[in-house]
């Protein structure tokens, strides 16, 4: 008789550290829809749920790649035309010294590879507290301690450089920046950028500048990329077209190298032994790359117009609703409002779910300070919607909570 295995296969522990609030919190909805209720979504930031759409030409490029028999093995940094097309756009970006591009399974596949050929044991790197989880759960994975730095709320969400220089240790091998932020719709200033660079510069720090937000600025200010005001900075600048080009699914993302050449160069090459071990990115998707960054833009009028009314109604909700208060998100579609509430932010957001099905995601969930609690709310919805939604918050806060 065969023996049979009985002990239970354990997950690595590291894992324990591994968080994903924005997809965990769907276990807990899909529950209650299996209940016959009809959940309000603000939770994930997935515009083709709602009213957007790819672009066609977009649909067209990829369907045209598949016909021509482009359903084979890509080149693992990428096919030529989608390279060519992203280095032109970071130089259209203002960045002189690009040394590498490449492209991934989205800016996931890309944060991965960069922060896994950069980071050895005992290192770490500096990430923004609220951040997007993704950034701590990869480092969870790599088993690397978690070194964050505030974001200054009293200062409209801006990086706080004083903590900053108190959190660079000999170990720090780089700084995270998200920039339009997720999950507080910030965008730095010019003034911020330069200063974060010398910081980077004076600590020979790489510079991580996650920029999958930069045409979506709903204020008049252009976005602004650190790479291109530090061209001796060692900068890996991140893009895709999940959601610029409002393609989510297709999975593809880039990274920009930028620096002097031969500082980045071994980097630059441990970058290049991943993309290989991996074979590579969707290819016939890549054939959207150059027709997205190279041709009509017309969408973005649309999607601009739809984003700052749907963010203006959050912001005057959130303003005029007792016990809560926001900040005025100036990029992305993100707001991240703070409750005071004398419960945590975790709590809140399952009862608001169990009891009015309108789904958010805590902000204990990004990281905030002690004693601070949040929400990050999706205003991609509809303004119909939107509003239903905020009158079910508002009705769960007077119940729960009474006025202030």
């Amino acid at each position: 008789m065969p023996l049979t295995q009985t002990r239970e296969v354990t997950a690595a522990a590291r894992l324990e550290s591994v968080r994903y609030p924005i997809r965990d919190l769907a276990c807990l909805a899909d529950e209650v829809a299996m209940q016959g209720h009809k959940i309000l979504p603000l939770n994930i930031g997935d515009p083709i749920t709602f009213d957007f759409h790819t672009p066609a030409h977009l649909i067209e490029a990829v369907h045209k790649a598949m016909k021509d028999g482009n359903n084979g093995y890509a080149p693992s940094p990428g096919v030529k035309e989608a390279l060519e097309a992203i280095r032109t756009e970071g130089e259209r970006k203002g960045i002189r010294t690009i040394q590498d591009v490449f492209v991934t399974a989205g800016v996931s596949e890309s944060v991965d590879i960069c922060l896994t050929a950069l980071l050895n044991p005992g290192e770490n790197i500096l990430t923004p507290s609220p951040d997007y989880p993704l950034y701590s759960a990869v480092l969870a994975k790599l088993g690397i301690e978690l070194n964050t730095y505030d974001l200054n709320e009293d200062d409209a969400w801006q990086p706080d450089l004083d903590h900053i220089k108190r959190k660079i240790t000999p170990h720090t091998r780089g700084l995270v920046l998200i920039n339009p932020n997720n999950p507080t719709g910030s965008v730095c200033s010019r003034s911020m950028l330069e200063r974060i660079a010398e910081l980077a510069r004076r600590n020979n720090l790489v510079i991580f500048a996650d920029e999958i937000y930069d045409k979506l600025i709903l204020d008049d200010d252009q976005h602004v990329s650190i790479a291109a005001i530090a061209p001796d900075v060692p900068v890996v600048t991140f893009g895709g077209l999940s959601k610029n080009y409002l393609a989510p699914g297709w999975r593809l993302g880039w990274g920009i190298v930028s620096g002097e050449a031969g500082v980045v160069k071994p980097y630059v090459d441990g970058i290049g032994k991943l993309l290989r071990a991996r074979l590579c990115a969707n290819h016939p998707e890549q054939y959207a790359i150059k027709p997205a960054l190279q041709g009509p833009q017309n969408h973005l009028i649309e999607v601009l117009a739809k984003l700052r009314s749907r963010r203006d109604l959050t912001v005057s909700w959130c303003n005029s609703t007792s016990r809560v208060s926001c900040v005025s998100p100036r990029g992305a579609f993100y707001a991240y409002p703070r409750l005071d509430i004398p419960e945590g932010d975790d709590v809140f957001v399952k009862e608001l779910l169990l009891q009015k099905h309108v789904l958010v995601v805590h902000g204990s969930g990004f990281g905030q300070k002690s004693g601070t609690k949040h929400v990050r709310i999706v205003f991609l919805p509809d303004e119909k919607t939107l509003a239903k939604a905020y009158a079910e918050i508002a009705e769960f806060i007077r119940q729960r909570y009474g006025s202030v």
